[in-house]
């Protein structure tokens, strides 16, 4: 099937309509940042970089790390985010942008999150790195996509909605998709929660009063037999859900520079950062 032009947009250098990406500007394996500036902080650990392209929040650096070929890309705050960022990958890595049909090979990119998160239990300390074993969204994304879940997803999925019991919220629940998680099992594991805004939906109450009381308290305090929501954020659910969705593998690495329960914020963030980086580059290039 040959799909028309206002569903799969090439622009005139032939590249994908957002990222501004040739398909051979991207590696198989990339790595997320949500901040176009926390690009040149990955980059900078690269042997050489052979490409350095942006458009609108859409950072894209490539180069190689150890002989292999690494890609990390900036995609900005938030699900909405994420849902043209995966989409464009998987175009890039399996559609052919000139006769806009699907290739017959499906290749598997291996998409690696690096970002900052709030911990929502007392023993997930502030300076910590938690890997997400789930993703849980608040948002809506994934309701928009028609995915696989197995069983023991599906019931579990089920048994957090009825157990936070929020009116207006269905949320839905996501394995962490292939063999990466694997390479990160020294490290604090998690569910962890992807909420559509930074203030209310995290529970802040800064400007409003918002309409869920007590909401860290509720996803603190919420537990399925071993399985807890361990942390929150704005991307995991949904990098996880397009991942399992398009045939991908991904993993989420969390940064903890926040508790929300003891309400401690970390002392030297930049530093925290640049540790989790280091950490993820050794792990995914040894």
């Amino acid at each position: 099937m040959t799909l028309p032009k206002s569903e799969l947009i090439v622009n005139a250098n032939g590249s994908v309509y957002h990222l501004n990406l040739l398909p051979e500007d991207i590696a198989d394996t990339i790595i997320l940042v949500g901040d176009p500036d926390r690009v040149q902080e990955v980059s900078k650990h690269f042997d050489s970089i052979e490409l350095q392209k942006g458009k609108r929040e859409f950072l894209t650096h490539t180069g190689l790390l150890n002989n292999q070929r690494l890609t990390v890309l900036s995609t900005g705050i938030g699900t909405d985010n994420i849902d043209i960022v995966w989409n464009e990958l998987n175009v890039l890595a399996n559609f052919d942008l000139q006769t806009k049909q699907k290739k017959e090979r499906h290749k598997i990119l291996n998409v690696i999150r690096i970002g900052t998160s709030g911990s929502l239990q007392m023993d997930v300390p502030v300076d910590s790195i938690l890997v997400s074993s789930f993703g849980l969204g608040f948002d809506v994304l994934m309701h928009y996509y028609n995915y696989s879940k197995d069983t023991e997803t599906q019931q579990l999925e089920a048994a957090f909605q009825n157990a936070l019991a929020i009116p207006f919220l269905l949320p839905y629940l996501v394995k962490a998709p292939g063999y990466l998680i694997d390479q990160f099992s020294d490290c604090i594991q998690g569910i962890t929660a992807t909420c559509s805004g930074f203030y209310a939906p995290q529970g802040r109450i800064v400007n409003a009063k918002p309409t869920v009381e007590r909401f860290i308290e509720r996803l603190a305090s919420v537990k399925i037999g071993d399985k807890r929501i361990t942390n929150f954020e704005m991307e995991t659910a949904g990098i996880y859900g397009l991942a399992n969705t398009f045939g991908h593998n991904a993993v989420s690495v969390n940064a903890i520079i926040a508790n929300r329960v003891t309400q401690q914020f970390s002392k030297d963030g930049q530093s925290l950062m640049e540790n989790t980086i280091a950490y993820v580059l050794e792990k995914i290039t040894k």
